[in-house]
């Protein structure tokens, strides 16, 4: 089995953050775009916030939802930097940091942050 340089390397975020961040991040948008589709009522408390939120602070809503995808683009844009400092050259491994990273944020960046191509890894 051939080794690798470290010029691709690519590791895939957790289930649990995907799954998170994809929900969190969903339910964000709809509360901002089409809020009428949930069912506070059925929330409890939460539903309660949510519905004053939507109701009191749409605007600001808005603004926050777009202010959380700019930190995901710039957040990106980092891992792309990393990428090419940590001798991550294939282009193919580079859009996968920069996709995995723009979608799920902190979760691939942590990931990214914590590769040392200089240390072997300990087994």
């Amino acid at each position: 089995m051939a080794k690798s340089d470290g010029c691709d390397y690519f590791k895939r975020a957790s289930l649990f953050w995907i799954v998170t961040v994809t929900l969190s991040m969903g339910f964000f948008t709809v509360i901002v775009f089409a809020p009428e589709t949930i069912p506070f009522e059925d929330l409890g408390p939460f539903g309660t916030l949510c519905s004053y939120l939507v109701e009191n602070l749409s605007g600001l809503m808005f603004k926050m939802w777009l202010a959380a995808w700019a930190i995901h683009l710039f957040e990106a844009s980092v891992a792309l930097r990393m990428c090419r400092q940590k001798g991550i050259t294939d282009d193919g491994a580079r859009f996968r940091w920069f996709i995995q990273t723009f979608l799920f944020g902190f979760a691939s960046l942590g990931i990214l942050t914590k590769y040392d191509p200089e240390r072997p890894k300990q087994h």
